[in-house]
């Protein structure tokens, strides 16, 4: 049986003032091959924006924060460069080396935002980051003491926070000075350190404040590796802005 040619019967069919988009089988081929590589392409990239979002939802990024980088950083001062400077090398090189850090300051001064943007660079890189606040933390621990089929123990959940790549602690201070949380702290600190995992902390307090939270084990433990202590000295960037409104 003789195959007919679909573009020659197609010719004889349109007017005359229609013009095909193709003339040859093999055009109409490529044409589609490239549109289903296009679409496959779409749905790839479609997924890993997903995933993206879902990694930077389970590591703790606030609402707030999600946008900070140290592309946006605001630098005004000197003091604003060394701090960007000291934490674009510490993202840049914690493969290296165990690298704690903690960065001292009132609220507004970019202790957040730097903590991000060392944070979203270490997820870019395949690293597990979270970011959890010292009340969170603890109200996690307390909910497995009302877990009765122990599935979810607090030794479980220290256990689950030691094999994180990066854990930066926020808002250190904020909760009373109990005992119990500094054991558990030590716990935590003392369990990474072994496993060679880095800590980062976040307060508003002083350096003599936040040496009596912490106690001389746990400020001990952070010194190890290739540790990073920022004081956020200046003014808050959130009052400025406040102001000049």
């Amino acid at each position: 049986m003789k195959k007919i040619d679909f573009f020659k019967k197609l010719k004889k069919i349109i007017p005359n003032h229609i013009k095909p988009k193709f003339y040859k089988e093999i055009d109409l081929l490529s044409w589609n091959k490239k549109q289903g590589e296009r679409f496959s392409k779409s749905i790839i990239q479609k997924s890993q924006k997903k995933k993206n979002k879902n990694i930077l939802i389970k590591s703790g990024i606030q609402e707030l924060y999600k946008d900070c980088s140290f592309q946006n950083y605001h630098i005004e001062h000197e003091g604003h460069k060394k701090a960007i400077t000291l934490t674009q090398n510490y993202a840049i090189n914690f493969h290296k080396n165990i690298g704690n850090f903690i960065f001292l300051g009132k609220p507004g001064t970019g202790k957040n935002h730097l903590a991000t943007a060392i944070s979203k660079y270490l997820i870019s890189k395949k690293k597990t980051v979270l970011i959890i606040t010292i009340s969170d933390l603890m109200s996690k621990i307390k909910s497995t003491f009302h877990n009765l089929n122990k599935q979810f123990t607090t030794e479980k959940f220290i256990n689950y926070l030691s094999k994180i790549d990066l854990l930066i602690i926020d808002e250190i201070g904020i909760q009373q000075e109990s005992l119990y949380e500094k054991i558990i702290l030590d716990q935590i600190i003392d369990k990474r350190s072994s496993s060679k995992k880095s800590t980062g902390m976040l307060s508003n307090c002083n350096i003599i404040q936040i040496q009596k939270i912490l106690g001389i084990r746990i400020m001990d433990r952070m010194k190890l590796g290739n540790s990073l202590w920022i004081n956020f000295y200046w003014e808050s960037y959130r009052y400025k802005i406040k102001n000049h409104r």
